[in-house]
């Protein structure tokens, strides 16, 4: 859980990133950020003036599909908590 944790975090950190590059799509002088996350979950970014809106569009589908995906083991494990919590009471 703690990885899912972890990872949710990861997502986090990137949404800020891809919301902060659509916010200032038009602004002059303004080089958006590149990110991505590492395997140890780490996210890198990096400076990209090639970054358009539909690039940031599909970035955002993918970090929901990425809360998505740590959302469900979190969930799995509430329930079985609850089940054994209602097993001993």
């Amino acid at each position: 859980m703690i990885n899912n944790i972890n990872s949710l975090n990861a997502y986090q950190k990137l949404m800020n990133i891809n919301a902060e590059n659509i916010a200032n799509i038009n602004t002059e002088n303004f080089t958006p950020q590149e990110s991505h996350i590492e395997n140890n979950l780490s996210v890198i970014s990096s400076k990209n003036d090639k970054l358009t809106l539909s690039d940031e569009i599909i970035n955002q589908i993918i970090i929901e599909d990425g809360f998505k995906s740590q959302i469900a083991p979190i969930k799995t494990q509430d329930e079985m908590t609850k089940t054994i919590l209602n097993i001993k009471a």
